[in-house]
């Protein structure tokens, strides 16, 4: 699959909504894990400024990269941001988008709590 980088270096990106669980399975409530080394995936909303324009992007990281205490508004760097765009048939309807997936998610704020060691 296709992974495009993101600069992120001219952009002001805020946490819009606190870490969550990824689900692989709502039935279920089975939590989504990095294929590649098994650690379990979080989505962080974030608030990404850049030339002009705001968007609201909803960012996996592996649980590991996440920093404590990101709270709405918190400031936060990105790194190793790709986009990865996705196409799926279900019930004869195409759907397609764009997933964003990051190595980590830390808090600019002072004092901030460093990442959780792998």
């Amino acid at each position: 699959m296709r992974q495009i980088p993101v600069d992120t270096s001219a952009a002001t990106v805020m946490v819009a909504q606190p870490p969550q669980p990824k689900v692989k399975d709502r039935r279920t409530g089975e939590r989504a894990m990095d294929a590649e080394t098994g650690a379990a995936l979080s989505t962080v909303d974030v608030m990404f400024a850049a030339n002009g324009e705001v968007e609201i992007l909803s960012v996996t990281v592996p649980e590991t990269g996440v920093s404590a205490d990101l709270v709405m508004g918190t400031p936060v760097a990105i790194t190793g941001l790709v986009a990865r765009p996705w196409e799926s048939e279900f019930n004869g309807q195409r759907r397609h988008g764009i997933a964003f997936r990051a190595v980590a998610v830390t808090s600019l704020a002072a004092g901030a709590s460093m990442p959780k060691a792998a």
